[in-house]
């Protein structure tokens, strides 16, 4: 199983956001967001901080996905 963060990165386009603006409205660092940014696991906590700065759910912005 493998996660993927495409919901997320779709979101950011919808709002007009760069990963950047994320990185400020969340509170989170540039660490995390390149870990997002290469579909690693990050803490949930960090998956909380967005989904209150974005104002949505964790299946807004995460997928778990299929090995292949």
């Amino acid at each position: 199983m493998a996660v993927t963060y495409k919901k997320l990165w779709k979101i950011l386009i919808d709002k007009d956001m760069k990963k950047k603006d994320l990185q400020s409205l969340a509170g989170i660092s540039a660490a995390s967001i390149t870990k997002l940014g290469k579909n690693e696991n990050v803490n949930m906590d960090i998956i909380e901080k967005i989904c209150i700065a974005l104002k949505c759910d964790v299946s807004d912005i995460l997928e778990i996905t299929e090995d292949e």
